[in-house]
C-alpha cells in the first residue's frame, strides 16, 4: 500500500515562509512526476508546481519567483519552499505523485497566511 504524507503547513504572517514536505512510503517500484496543488475555500483545486523525474519544474504564474519545488529521490520526498507568502496563498495544499504508474494524492495540509 502506498501513502503520501504531507507536513509543514501552519499559520504564517504575510511575507513569511513555510516549507512543505511530502513523503511517499509503501511498496514503491517507481515514482515519476510529483507536484503540489492547492484548494482554497469555495474554489477548485489548482496546480501550484510540478517536477518531473528529470528535475524539470513548472509553476503556476501566481507563485513564480516565490515558491520552489524540489525532490529527493533517495528519500522519496517532494518539497515546496514557499517564500513571500500572501493571504491569497491560504489553502489546503495537496501532494500528488505518479507512483507505480498510478496518480496518488496526499491528505492535504492547511496553510494559512494571516496577520
Amino acid at each position: 500500500q502506498v501513502q503520501l504524507v504531507e507536513s509543514g503547513g501552519g499559520l504564517v504572517q504575510p511575507g513569511g515562509s513555510l516549507r512543505l514536505s511530502c513523503a511517499v512510503s509503501g511498496n514503491i517500484f517507481s515514482i515519476y512526476g510529483m507536484g503540489w496543488y492547492r484548494q482554497a475555500p469555495g474554489k477548485q483545486r489548482e496546480l501550484v508546481a510540478t517536477i518531473t523525474s528529470g528535475g524539470r519544474t513548472n509553476y503556476a504564474d501566481s507563485v513564480k519567483g516565490r515558491f520552489t519545488i524540489s525532490r529527493d529521490d533517495a528519500k522519496n520526498t517532494v518539497y515546496l519552499q514557499m517564500n513571500s507568502l500572501k493571504p491569497e496563498d491560504t489553502a489546503v495544499y495537496y501532494c500528488n505523485a505518479d507512483v507505480n504508474s498510478l496518480r496518488r494524492w496526499g491528505q492535504g495540509t492547511q496553510v494559512t497566511v494571516s496577520s
